[in-house]
């Protein structure tokens, strides 16, 4: 029985594909096979995991659906990407609005699979390639690396604030600390780009461009895996820099951006503002705009969707940037 609306599963038909909704925990996965309704939780590890894969090849899974989590859908992703079976990770935040246009107002982990399943069924997201060992491995590099340079500024902004003694010499350790964890992150993040022969030449193109340095080309590395092959509205629209209509009737609002990968667009901006300093190009794009009575804003933001382009176009062709284009 569908917990969704208090309706009843309908039965499989011969020619309806199975989709299956898994709802991602720490220690467990629920998992709901769509239109079986069939329910089963099993653990988020090998053994579970196993089972999981078992239950999909017996019905012959044509999609399964899980949200990204950060690391704890990665196991299960793998497991069932490596026999062939189709998996698709989507954003949760689609998800929960497509929960509420199906009036399910209510969440609780089944709840969750069930959509996730119908919303396969519906919407037929694009499959999802897992990341390979090596760049899940970068990932997790910048995510710390980035998370320790934070907790440097807090302790740096309390130490300038603190009267007492003590607690500026406390403070004053912990900030080396974190400068000596950002010197080892760099030297492994560095060692990592290096190991994969794609992933360094990778690593050169983007670094070659003016304005885009070590922290953000490992950065974009990781958190857009489909640069170099999407083209260039797809790249902008992922990283959340494409303008969005606001139109409505005789209505005509201002262009927007939202959405996109946040820490992708964050470390653009920074190399956005060393870009129109350092490279003539985007120093003179970014001029004109200003001259032309653009916000800062609003020009920064063109000069990081330029160069997002810039960089795919490079990856795409292959090539390093240079001052005289091909």
């Amino acid at each position: 029985m569908s917990r969704i609306k208090g309706k009843a599963t309908t039965n499989q038909t011969p020619s309806e594909a199975v989709m299956v909704g898994v709802g991602v925990r720490k220690t467990w996965l629920d998992v709901f096979l769509h239109p079986m309704g069939e329910r089963v939780r099993v653990g988020n590890d090998a053994t579970g995991i196993g089972k999981l894969l078992t239950c999909c090849l017996a019905h012959s899974a044509g999609l399964v659906v899980m949200e990204a989590t950060g690391r704890y859908h990665r196991a299960a992703h793998t497991a069932l990407h490596e026999p062939g079976i189709s998996v698709a990770l989507v954003n949760p935040y689609c998800t929960r609005r497509f929960a509420d246009v199906l009036g399910c107002l209510a969440k609780t982990d089944e709840i969750d699979a069930e959509v996730l399943a119908r919303f396969a069924t519906i919407m037929k997201p694009a499959p999802t390639e897992p990341s390979s060992a090596t760049m899940a491995r970068i990932r997790e590099i910048v995510v710390a690396r980035r998370q320790v340079i934070n907790e440097r500024f807090v302790l740096e902004n309390q130490c300038a604030e603190a009267t007492s003694d003590i607690v500026k010499d406390l403070l004053t350790e912990r900030i080396a600390l974190c400068r000596r964890h950002c010197d080892l992150l760099d030297a492994e993040l560095q060692a990592g780009l290096k190991a994969d022969p794609q992933i360094a030449r990778r690593y050169a193109i983007l670094t070659s461009i003016p304005g885009i340095g070590p922290t953000t080309a490992a950065t974009l590395l990781a958190e857009m895996k489909e640069l170099g092959s999407a083209n260039a509205g797809e790249v902008a629209a992922l990283a959340g820099l494409a303008p969005m209509n606001r139109d409505s009737g005789m209505m005509r609002g201002r262009k927007t951006i939202r959405g996109g990968r946040v820490l992708a667009r964050n470390t653009l901006y920074m190399a956005s503002v060393s870009a129109v300093r350092w490279n003539r190009d985007f120093k003179a794009f970014y001029e004109r705009l200003r001259r032309a009575g653009k916000p800062f804003k609003v020009a920064i933001t063109a000069v990081m969707r330029k160069l997002l382009i810039l960089a795919n176009t490079l990856l795409k062709e292959g090539r390093a940037w240079s001052a005289t284009p091909p």
